[in-house]
């Protein structure tokens, strides 16, 4: 169990540096969503092969439209999180990012025919407060660029929900199966995107940016994974629920130290609605569920 944290832990700090790599990666957000996808599904693959876990083309195919849907979703949802990573502050990116389980709250009683009780419909209630204060109808005014980072963070927040909701979908398929597949797939349909928006410029590829470039793929994306689901099989719902939460606070705190990025009192007060509405609702408002942290980032 002791283990199990440490590692769900590094996962979850891993995860919240992220930002810091793409803020300083040259190329586009599609671009680097496309290598994340391609480097991530690759070394998933190849980790399944030296251990010997096999992933199996019959499960695979047994769920096959759900991770070709998820799939997509991921990658878009990464290239909308990108985008706000770069017209917003991290922090306030993060926030709007964690909205999403707002978002499945609300959808559940509609898709995953889940009841929405008394503890979801105030977690609800906060949450929309919270963002209010990002947006700004709370008292200060967000900046154009702000408010555009703000929309792309609910954006990839959307695409999160989606991916959330249909991983539930998902029957006798293990870990390293789900990733490898959702993660190529990403790679999959970003590809005719980049190229026909202009490829990849190779004048702009330096060893630094393919450094930065393969530690997103390697590291923040194949070793989180590989982390992820091998530490939460060991951990109850409401540990992984709570310190999922690692996340979005380390993101806070490391774009503050290395990035000097300051946020208002009303944008710190409504994050901690929202993160706090979400985490209330998953130690209170659900019942012994896992399914709600997807990695994210």
């Amino acid at each position: 169990m002791k283990k199990a944290k440490v590692l769900f832990i590094l996962s979850m700090l891993i995860v919240g540096s992220i930002g810091l790599f793409v803020r300083s990666i040259p190329f586009t957000s599609p671009q680097i969503a496309l290598v994340r996808g391609v480097v991530g599904s690759i070394f998933v693959f190849v980790f399944g092969f030296v251990s010997h876990q096999e992933i199996l083309w019959k499960r695979i195919k047994a769920n096959l439209l759900v991770l070709i849907v998820s799939g997509i979703a991921l990658g878009v949802n990464w290239i909308l999180l990108f985008q706000a990573y770069k017209y917003t502050t991290i922090s306030t990116a993060m926030i709007c990012y964690y909205f999403a389980p707002v978002l499945v709250i609300l959808l559940s009683p509609l898709i995953l025919k889940e009841f929405l009780n008394t503890v979801k419909v105030f977690c609800i209630l906060f949450a929309l407060g919270g963002m209010s204060f990002i947006v700004g109808v709370g008292g200060h005014s967000a900046g154009s660029n702000d408010f555009l980072g703000i929309i792309y963070g609910l954006g990839a927040a959307v695409f999160y929900t989606m991916v959330i909701i249909l991983n539930k979908f998902l029957n006798n398929i293990s870990g390293i199966e789900r990733s490898f597949t959702q993660l190529a797939v990403s790679a999959v349909s970003l590809l005719p995107y980049v190229l026909l928006s202009g490829g990849i410029q190779l004048s702009d590829v330096t060893t630094i940016s393919i450094i930065l470039l393969i530690v997103v793929g390697v590291i923040h994306t194949g070793v989180v994974y590989l982390l992820y689901f091998s530490s939460m099989q060991d951990l109850s719902s409401q540990t992984v629920a709570a310190l999922s939460y690692i996340d979005p606070v380390a993101a806070i705190l490391m774009s503050s130290i290395f990035l000097h990025e300051k946020m208002t009192f009303l944008q710190m007060f409504g994050g901690i609605l929202i993160l706090g509405a979400t985490f209330v609702n998953e130690i209170y408002g659900t019942k012994g569920s896992t399914d709600k942290l997807e990695i994210n980032g």
